[in-house]
């Protein structure tokens, strides 16, 4: 199957899904057809603090549009942030849409977890992951303000500071504090700051999750029709 991926959103969440891929198909001996185009961040978060969904939908279905003239047989945006906007983009897609939220519910429920503390922009943990979350609870930080804005900071540097890694160690830890069974690192950026780090407390990164069911999807182990949001007859 060829993966058409929405990038630049931000460059290193790009950078980290491509690197995945790559490795995962090259382990399993199978080619890895892939299109990706580059989406501008500045846009998406003015976007997204303005909550104005219908924008960001009509750039996301232009850019679907590029992915589908490339031969793609699906999209996928590489940022859950980038996510808030998915419902409206579903009608305007030209291709299926695989999203890196729906996935998430069913891997906590296998591995026990009842209670996830998250980490990313403001709007995914204000909103619980966009409220899809049906058998797991959420808790956020209790500065969502703060941690959003420190996270879209580095998000678009694509850099991490020593300061903002130790804030968001900080932040992870006072959310097993609260009861979180793990810390979820819902903004596909916050690789940057965490980077596999052992800090004391379970860490799970929403891309992994999200990169292992595109990897299924890219050698055939899972159904399109099944994972996809918006119409597959395409």
């Amino acid at each position: 199957m060829h993966l058409g991926l929405i990038g630049g959103i931000g460059p290193a969440s790009t950078v980290v899904y491509y690197q995945k891929l790559t490795s995962a198909l090259r382990a399993l001996g199978q080619p890895l057809e892939l299109t990706i185009v580059n989406a501008d961040a500045n846009v998406l978060v003015k976007n997204n603090l303005a909550d104005d969904r219908a924008a960001q939908a009509k750039v996301y279905a232009g850019l679907i549009d590029r992915l589908k003239a490339a031969g793609a047989d699906c999209a996928v945006i590489t940022s859950l942030g980038g996510h808030f906007c998915i419902e409206e983009t579903v009608p305007l897609s030209a291709l299926p849409l695989i999203s890196g939220v729906t996935p998430l519910d069913g891997y906590f429920m296998q591995q026990g977890i009842k209670t996830v503390g998250l980490l990313g922009t403001a709007v995914v943990m204000r909103t619980k992951l966009y409220g899809q979350l049906e058998n797991t609870a959420a808790i956020a930080p209790d500065d969502i303000a703060g941690t959003g804005q420190t996270y879209l900071d580095m998000a678009l540097s694509s850099i991490c500071t020593d300061a903002q890694r130790s804030y968001f160690f900080e932040q992870g830890q006072s959310l097993i504090d609260a009861g979180a069974d793990a810390v979820v690192l819902a903004g596909t950026d916050l690789n940057l700051a965490f980077d596999r780090r052992d800090v004391g407390y379970r860490v799970i990164d929403a891309l992994d999750i999200h990169i292992d069911l595109l990897v299924k999807l890219a050698t055939g182990a899972a159904d399109l029709n099944e994972h996809a949001m918006g119409a597959t007859n395409v």
